[in-house]
């Protein structure tokens, strides 16, 4: 509307304008008419002129309002694809293995596996009495392992019974190795490697016979005196002979030298 209004003007404009030029050139009374006319139609035009630019305006406003709801929806969809990016997709694995499936059903399969408890097997009547009968021996006099287990067969205990009872006792044997040594020497005089080699003939290991000798409270050189009297008691001796005999028992020359001094050879 506004270009046909324009156009109109336009020609309209020129056109009357030209004939109003030409009624003054040649002087006649259209003159005036005529450069009215053209005045209107350049009125015209102008008001197309008007309505032309208002209506680009308009257009021209509508597109920057457009463009600016673009913006504002490509600003608001720009944060939630940020967020998707920034959020990382969680790994099934790690979630199954920070938060571990309950599974009942599993815990109760493994509960009626548990192992159920061993039962004191149930001895023998022969495996009772030799039992028995270890404990009598102990609470009377000490023994090595070894020399328990032949006891207890010299008694008429089979092997397997006997083994049986001396190992399923409470017994401390180096404990028992300190008390036959101790018993030793109350019957009579050793020397400290007489008396572990007597305590290794009854069954003692070197390690538990060492172990009593190593830990009682003997005066060696008195022990070396003692059994210089006793060989005096039952035969004669030379002072030389004395020691070498001493010696012999595992008495050092001096507890040995020491021992016939005391005696008066």
């Amino acid at each position: 509307m506004s270009t046909l209004l324009i156009l109109v003007g336009l020609f309209g404009f020129l056109g009357f304008g030209f004939l109003a030029i030409v009624s003054v050139i040649k002087k006649n009374g259209l003159t005036k008419k005529r450069f009215i006319k053209s005045g209107v139609l350049f009125v015209v035009m102008i008001v197309g002129f008007s309505m032309m630019d208002s209506g680009v305006v308009e257009e021209t406003a509508s597109k920057e309002a457009g463009a600016e709801e673009e913006e504002i929806e490509e600003e608001e969809e720009e944060p939630k694809e940020e967020q998707s990016k920034e959020e990382p997709k969680e790994d099934p694995k790690e979630k199954s293995e920070e938060e571990p499936i309950e599974k009942p059903k599993e815990e109760a399969k493994e509960v009626s596996k548990e192992e159920p408890k061993e039962e004191t097997p149930q001895l023998t009547l022969s495996q009772e009495n030799a039992l028995q009968q270890a404990n009598s021996y102990l609470a009377y006099t000490a023994f090595s392992k070894q020399g328990l287990i032949e006891q207890l067969e010299y008694e008429g205990f089979s092997n397997e019974d006997a083994t049986f009872a001396v190992e399923n006792i409470e017994v401390d044997w180096r404990e028992q190795a300190v008390l036959s040594a101790q018993d030793y020497l109350a019957y009579t005089a050793f020397s400290e490697q007489g008396l572990i080699e007597q305590l290794e003939f009854e069954g003692f290991s070197n390690e538990d016979a060492t172990y009593a000798v190593e830990n009682m409270e003997v005066d060696w050189k008195e022990q070396a005196v003692l059994s210089g009297e006793n060989y005096l008691d039952y035969s004669s001796f030379s002072r030389s002979g004395l020691i070498e005999q001493l010696e012999f028992e595992g008495f050092s020359n001096e507890q040995a030298t020491y021992a016939v001094d005391q005696i008066g050879l």
